[in-house]
């Protein structure tokens, strides 16, 4: 990889959203991930695909959505304080009224 791509397992589990890699891995497996890359949005299939700086990813968490922007990719799984430098949390736009 390189140090503006990394694959989805590997960065979920250095982002701290998953304890360990095979966690990770499953989650993608079953289809819990949704990528958007260059305005396409995917389901992630596999935990082998790639995560790019500037992507979003969507995924249920503890019952909640997680919709977050990626802003690195990291090198290990550090602490909290490096973890959460990987990410910004998307807000959802409000809804129109009318």
């Amino acid at each position: 990889m390189s140090e503006t791509s990394c694959r989805v397992d590997i960065w979920l589990w250095r982002a701290r959203f998953a304890k360990s890699r095979s966690l990770a891995a499953a989650m993608v497996e079953r289809g819990a991930v949704r990528l958007t890359h260059n305005g396409v949005q995917t389901r992630l299939d596999k935990p082998s695909r790639t995560v790019h700086v500037g992507d979003q990813l969507v995924f249920a968490l503890s019952g909640r959505l997680v919709e977050l922007e990626v802003l690195g990719i990291g090198e290990r799984r550090g602490p909290s304080e490096e973890a959460r430098a990987l990410y910004s949390t998307v807000e959802p736009e409000p809804p129109t009224g009318g």
